[in-house]
């Protein structure tokens, strides 16, 4: 892994339970959404399966035709319900320092709609190089493979997959969904507790 300290280091992240605790903010959502469409949707267990693109969640609950439309309606209320209430991971900042401190660039691949991703990272001060949205599990190898990421960091056995399928080091953190045993079967190069072990690993891996 000698290549990871030179310029070209670029380390991609996912957002959701990785970099930010997105949890009280979606839920919130979910419930406006609720109240907005008529709709039972179970809040609780929503924020419990954090990851993968909005529409398959709302497939739980809304028929497949109505998909859309909601998922439009979603993205357009999430400013107002869910981005205040957000938190950053324990270590999120210091994770993207560290990167800047090895010389590399800080990249955001997540599978949230992109300026609402954009908005998270600006209310809690995490400053990303770059910030792609709309990619899931192995779409997000194409924007790991476009801006040249080595490296990348998530909490979810989609991250690990998307890792791999872009010939990326797998750095996996037990924050989310999926547990250290899960992501480790998935193919994860390294499980970490959560992004506080990041800077370490990250200076004793260069």
């Amino acid at each position: 892994m000698a290549h990871m300290t030179s310029p070209a280091l670029t380390v991609g992240f996912d957002l959701d339970m990785t970099l930010i605790d997105s949890r009280p903010g979606i839920h919130t959502c979910f419930e406006a959404l609720s109240a907005r469409t008529g709709t039972y949707i179970d809040a609780d267990l929503v924020v419990t399966r954090l990851g993968p693109p909005l529409e398959q969640e709302l497939a739980h609950w809304f028929p497949a035709e109505e998909i859309p439309a909601t998922a439009d309606l979603y993205r357009g209320m999430y400013p107002e319900h869910a981005i205040t209430g957000a938190l950053a991971m324990p270590g999120a900042r210091e994770a993207v320092t560290a990167v800047r401190a090895a010389g590399g660039r800080a990249l955001v691949v997540t599978a949230k709609w992109e300026p609402n991703a954009r908005l998270h990272l600006e209310h809690l001060g995490i400053e990303a190089d770059e910030v792609v949205g709309n990619l899931w599990a192995e779409q997000k190898a194409v924007a790991l493979r476009e801006h040249g990421a080595s490296v990348y960091v998530g909490d979810h056995t989609g991250d690990v997959r998307g890792a791999r399928t872009a010939r990326a080091y797998s750095v996996a953190v037990a924050t989310g969904p999926c547990d250290a045993e899960e992501l480790r079967a998935a193919g994860a190069d390294v499980v970490l507790g959560d992004l506080t072990e990041f800077p370490a690993w990250l200076e004793n891996h260069g």
